[in-house]
């Protein structure tokens, strides 16, 4: 079988092409970035091209069995960017995979489609509300693969839960930069609200599941996935507290000042925390993966506290490496701390 996959030079990216070439999958990769190839598996075909560029994915996409669509303008990306690629790409990519009669599309889409509900846990059909310009687009590129099945095609949408894992950076970086620092780690609010990860791997191994099922027919839907085992933040974040023997602990704040000011910083540009961030932080933040678990008969094997001590772990031996980079705007970078680490130096 011949899978092709966007955003393949991603944190997601990577660990998707490596365990589907392991699978004996033949894989091509696009992204707009450069790859590191030297990660990579060395049978997998990897291309740097644009999903928008229509003529450039008819000549890629040709022969493939399965789309798995992950590529995205992410959060801290400029807003028209966001639009442009995530709901643009989507349909080009969607229209051209109808052309080449791809008998499956995978769509990864995220929980950032629910906004900030006030029920948990969420289940598919609760409502969609964009909070941003990228949890809306998010909902606006599920719009178009909606409408992709109106044609015959059997497109899986997939809304994982914030996912971590080796490779892993971004605001991670940040959290886990502190950690090792042994410093205070402040959280919104008190720190006993719910907030469901997801292990890269359990997300990996689910898709794999959805592409090998036998009745495709059981995928044309939406799922959501998360780890089914998760604690309050407070003691999934003191399990790695343990594990790292740093002396950090959390620190409580007023729920409502602090999400004050961390917009005001958004909104100054000097802190790379964007507003779904914090303002699901102090909340109650779980999915239902009941109709995930009834289809595939499957489960995650990572708690919330297990998923973040193997990315500290990576985090850890590949220190120098990191820190030897530079600053950018994607997950498989760090931040810059902005204002953060000047508040640092305090805790």
């Amino acid at each position: 079988m011949k899978v092709f996959i966007t955003g393949g030079a991603g944190f997601f990216g990577l660990h998707l092409v490596s365990y589907l070439s392991q699978k004996k999958y033949k894989v091509t990769a696009v992204d707009i970035a450069d790859f590191p190839k030297e990660e990579y598996p060395k049978d997998a075909d990897l291309y740097k091209a644009d999903i928008r560029n229509e003529k450039k994915m008819k000549k890629l996409m040709q022969g493939a069995d399965c789309v798995i669509h992950a590529a995205a303008a992410l959060p801290l990306w400029k807003v028209e960017d966001i639009h442009n690629i995530n709901v643009k790409g989507t349909r080009i990519l969607l229209k051209v995979a109808l052309e080449q009669k791809v008998k499956h599309f995978i769509y990864i889409s995220s929980t950032a489609v629910y906004g900030v509900p006030e029920k948990h846990p969420i289940v598919e059909e609760d409502p969609l509300v964009g909070v941003g310009p990228y949890g809306q687009s998010k909902i606006d590129a599920e719009e178009v693969c909606r409408d992709a099945r109106t044609k015959g095609m059997i497109v899986t949408v997939i809304r994982p839960k914030t996912f971590v894992g080796t490779h892993r950076l971004g605001v991670f970086e940040i959290l886990f930069d502190w950690i090792r620092a042994g410093k205070r780690i402040p959280v919104i609010g008190s720190g006993n609200n719910r907030y469901q990860l997801l292990d890269v791997d359990d997300l990996v191994a689910a898709i794999y599941r959805i592409m090998t099922l036998s009745d495709k027919k059981k995928t044309d839907t939406a799922f959501n996935i998360g780890a089914e085992e998760f604690k309050t933040v407070r003691e999934d974040l003191g399990e790695l507290f343990r594990y790292a023997r740093s002396g950090s602990r959390i620190v409580s704040t007023p729920a409502g000042l602090v999400k004050f000011f961390l917009w005001l910083f958004e909104t100054l540009k000097i802190s790379p925390l964007y507003r779904w961030v914090y303002d699901t932080a102090d909340r109650d933040s779980f999915v239902s993966i009941d109709r995930l678990i009834d289809t595939l008969q499957w489960k995650p094997k990572y708690s919330n506290a297990q998923a973040l001590i193997k990315a500290y772990r990576w985090y850890l031996e590949n220190y120098k490496m990191i820190k030897s980079g530079s600053p950018g705007v994607t997950h498989t970078v760090g931040w810059k701390q902005g204002i953060l680490g000047f508040f640092k130096r305090f805790m």
